[in-house]
């Protein structure tokens, strides 16, 4: 509570007619024989409530409650100008006041004087206030690449001073943590990205807060798996790869890159997965398809093979199943139908 102008007369005349400034409080409490007493010290929460109160007793000619060197009430007549201070009680046992809506500038010494017929005497009471922590300065959101040396800083005031902490909020639960309002990381990783959060506590109560910190890394792709697909129908080959920034894909068959829409190819991103779709695949489209992840860090590719599956036919089954090839055999299973054939007929011929 700050110091506010006084009403006449002058605080100084009032001290001067009660010798309150002899009176202040030199023993301790407990003391019978001293006129000063000391009350034990009242902690309140910031925005609360505090009530001041002493005891009167007979032939009491003057009371007024003082903060430092201010008024704040004598007798009925209130001498501050602080709306949040009231007159509670006043009668021939008690003299009370209360503070309202309480704040760190109320903190301090408050002296209750009694001038009875014969001399003053005092009560003090040190009001100590409590602040709840308040987290003052925080790191922003940060992104960094991977292996870089990152430091996270958040600190706080309140009342009394409160403790901070930090903590990565992973889902894993092996979150990095630290009791200090600095987190060092060294070399961070992927695995460090995340959500950290920083708390101050103190006998009040807690406050958090949280920062991001992204961790850019180059692509790494997953091994394509090579596609059969029959002539004339639908094959799709699928590429998916893991980056931050996301990755962006192309596509290439053999040195030639492939466009969405060309020759009735449809290439289709979706986060980390993309999609390159034949809707009615032909002899040249079987062979050797590269995807290539890209991103401002780095490129990663994987190639893929489509190829073809023989429909079981006629001359097909004569010859078991060797006739249907796998990836690996594509090229040699679009000539053998055309040999097993010539051989069929020839036998054929052969008996007549």
């Amino acid at each position: 509570m700050m110091d506010v102008p006084q009403k006449s007369p002058s605080l100084q005349a009032l001290r001067g007619i009660w010798n309150v400034q002899e009176s202040l409080p030199v023993r301790s409490q407990g003391d019978s024989q001293s006129d000063n007493k000391v009350m034990d010290n009242v902690t309140v929460r910031q925005g609360e409530t505090v009530f001041l109160s002493c005891a009167q007793g007979d032939f009491v000619t003057h009371t007024a409650w003082l903060n430092r060197s201010s008024i704040l009430y004598a007798g009925e007549d209130k001498w501050s100008v602080d709306p949040r201070v009231s007159l509670v009680t006043l009668n021939q046992e008690e003299f009370s006041i209360k503070i309202e809506n309480v704040d760190m500038t109320d903190e301090g010494q408050y002296i209750c004087a009694v001038q009875t017929s014969s001399k003053p005497r005092t009560t003090s009471v040190h009001i100590i206030v409590q602040v709840p922590p308040k987290i003052m300065s925080l790191s922003k959101d940060i992104v960094v690449n991977e292996g870089s040396n990152v430091t996270l800083m958040c600190s706080a005031s309140g009342k009394p001073e409160p403790s901070v902490t930090w903590k990565l909020l992973s889902p894993s639960g092996h979150g990095l943590s630290s009791d200090d309002e600095y987190l060092e990381i060294p070399a961070i990783t992927r695995q460090r990205a995340g959500m950290y959060e920083c708390t101050a506590v103190n006998e009040v109560s807690t406050d958090v807060q949280t920062v991001e910190l992204t961790v850019n890394y180059a692509p790494s792709v997953v091994e394509g798996k090579d596609v059969g697909v029959t002539l004339g129908q639908r094959g799709v080959l699928q590429c998916e790869a893991d980056a931050v920034p996301q990755a962006d894909f192309e596509w290439y068959r053999d040195d030639r890159r492939i466009f969405n829409g060309f020759d009735g190819i449809e290439i289709e991103d979706d986060g980390a997965l993309s999609k390159l779709t034949f809707f009615n695949v032909s002899e040249a489209d079987y062979g050797n398809y590269t995807c290539v992840a890209i991103n401002k860090l780095g490129a990663a590719n994987t190639s893929i093979v489509l190829y073809e599956i023989i429909e079981p036919t006629s001359s097909t089954l004569l010859q078991g199943p060797g006739a249907v090839q796998d990836g690996n055999s594509a090229t040699t299973g679009t000539h053998t139908p055309a040999c097993l054939l010539l051989m069929v007929a020839l036998q054929l011929l052969m008996r007549f």
